[in-house]
């Protein structure tokens, strides 16, 4: 049955003005971002679709693109839409503000605004944050992906972008999917390594932040990074 076929009462937009958007259920609110479905199909039933893919309600939060394309009924710009929107509800309810010129002095203002991009993963991600003398954010890169125990980063392309930035310093974060922070062998060796690497090249590594479930452990703090 397509929307407008549907009682007005029954009707997303209509019961979200009527009753209050708090008291639509996951199906309806998906279906007023999707808005048109097909000629075959409606929004509720590309949303109900889109539902059973994710499974649970947390597990949008980490849908991808291709994932969202594999859906009848959601096309490349209706995907887009839709990975806008749940960004944007990330950012507002983890507290992100990425207009500000962000200046990072010491591990917990790195957590802070690095936190939300590893809310709900369920694998590794290396990033690498690149500063100027001013301790000012210059750029962010994700640079690895790994699998749920085990990621990958390669010092060349990790100093490659600092050399792009022009940047001063950098700080290396990744997260444990597990949740358990303490460092592996295989972090200790790399941090190691890029320290040794940052030295030679002048462009020193300030700290190396690994996230689990709501903390983190940084090397600098506990002292395993002295070039500060």
């Amino acid at each position: 049955m397509k929307i407008k076929d549907l009682p007005e009462e029954c009707r997303p937009r209509e019961r979200a003005m009527k009753d209050g958007i708090s008291n639509l259920s996951l199906e309806e609110l998906l279906a007023i971002l999707i808005g048109k479905g097909l000629k075959d199909l409606s929004s509720k039933e590309v949303a109900l679709n889109l539902i059973k893919k994710s499974k649970t309600a947390s597990n949008l939060v980490n849908i991808s693109y291709n994932q969202l394309l594999e859906i009848k009924g959601i096309g490349p710009t209706k995907a887009i839409e839709l990975l806008s929107a749940l960004e944007l509800g990330k950012r507002i309810y983890l507290k992100v503000d990425n207009n500000q010129k962000m200046i990072l002095k010491c591990a917990e203002d790195i957590y802070q605004y690095m936190k939300y991009l590893f809310y709900e993963k369920k694998q590794e991600y290396f990033y690498c944050i690149y500063l100027n003398s001013k301790c000012e954010v210059i750029e962010r890169r994700l640079l690895f992906m790994g699998t749920i125990n085990r990621s990958i980063a390669h010092p060349r392309e990790i100093f490659k972008y600092a050399y792009l930035n022009s940047a001063s310093s950098i700080i290396c974060v990744h997260n444990h999917p597990s949740g358990n922070i303490k460092p592996s062998r295989e972090d200790i060796r790399l941090t190691e390594s890029l320290v040794e690497l940052g030295k030679v090249n002048s462009i020193p590594i300030v700290d190396h932040l690994i996230i689990g479930n709501s903390t983190y452990y940084s090397f600098y703090e506990d002292g395993k990074i002295l070039n500060l």
